[in-house]
């Protein structure tokens, strides 16, 4: 596992060179390789298997929640965007994290910043940053509830509420969006006639035999039906606990314009899960806010108790 994080902090370091000028898209494909397809229809286990667990699932909020009771290592890169995607603002941070008589400390082994990042009162200049702060930073330190529910707010909730709750429960109605919540919970019977279900076995990093469940758009279906074009589910076959999940979402409406791919790996530790990697790509155009772009490679690595 560890020198599989460190390839990959390799890899960022050169494509970091590589983005001085121009738009760094991190790789958001999940880390499997496929074995074989498999037809649902024929195994034991149905689509409505995989749905269920799906709905069900809690594993990544935990998993976030559960990261702060751990020493690890944290590589955080953030890159925004101009309209031409030419850099405009970098955010890098190295941080250790350690727990102190049970607290949570963080320490900054690295912390730069550079281009248009604040605003003259502070804040970061794009709400994407905001909102990445607001999930991880928190989770960093003590702020993730000790509850299992993760909730969007309801019709009044903030953004930030109905972000989070669709990078940790996709699949789920979220309230309150124009036009949108509707299309978000893709496994109604209303969006379930939008989308093909395909189902592969293989490795996660090389040694955890998993499923793969994937929910596509169908070729038929036109662009403003839906707003998840993807979403793709790591299961790992011994537990049925889900280690990573893809997510592609593009909408466009006189209240939203978003095109979105967005990947979370989690690894098994000490009989839990905890976040391994997460990558983003992404452009935002929400109301009350300017036109975002931005991208984020993030690792954590040696954990410890």
């Amino acid at each position: 596992m560890k020198n599989i994080l460190v390839a990959f902090g390799l890899l960022f370091s050169a494509f970091s060179l590589k983005a001085q000028q121009h738009r760094f898209n991190p790789d958001t494909i999940l880390t499997v390789v496929i074995d074989s397809p498999v037809n649902i229809r024929s195994h034991r286990l149905n689509a409505q298997d995989f749905i269920d667990a799906i709905l069900a699932d809690t594993g990544f909020y935990k998993a976030f929640r559960n990261m702060k009771r751990y020493g690890f290592t944290a590589e955080n890169n953030i890159y925004t965007y101009d309209k031409k995607n030419k850099i405009d603002g970098e955010i890098h941070r190295r941080i250790r994290h350690t727990v102190v008589n049970g607290k949570p400390k963080t320490e900054y082994l690295l912390k730069q910043d550079k281009g248009n990042v604040y605003k003259k009162n502070g804040k970061y200049e794009l709400y994407t940053v905001e909102l990445f702060d607001y999930i991880f930073d928190n989770a960093y330190k003590s702020e993730f509830s000790t509850d299992d529910a993760l909730s969007e707010g309801g019709k009044n909730g903030s953004y930030k509420a109905k972000a989070k709750a669709l990078m940790f429960t996709p699949g789920r109605r979220v309230s309150g969006l124009p036009f949108l919540s509707s299309k978000t919970e893709i496994f109604s019977r209303d969006m379930r006639q939008f989308y093909n279900y395909e189902f592969a076995r293989g490795k996660y990093l090389d040694s955890i035999p998993v499923y793969r469940f994937k929910v596509i758009k169908k070729p038929s279906t036109a662009d403003g039906d839906v707003m998840i074009n993807e979403l793709t589910t790591i299961f790992d076959m011994r537990d049925f606990k889900i280690l990573g999940r893809y997510v592609d979402m593009r909408y466009d409406n006189l209240f939203f314009d978003f095109n979105v791919k967005m990947n979370i790996e989690l690894i098994p530790y000490n009989g839990e899960l905890l976040p391994a990697k997460m990558s983003y790509q992404g452009n935002w155009d929400i109301p009350f806010h300017k036109e975002e772009r931005s991208s984020f490679l993030i690792f954590h690595r040696d954990y410890h108790k």
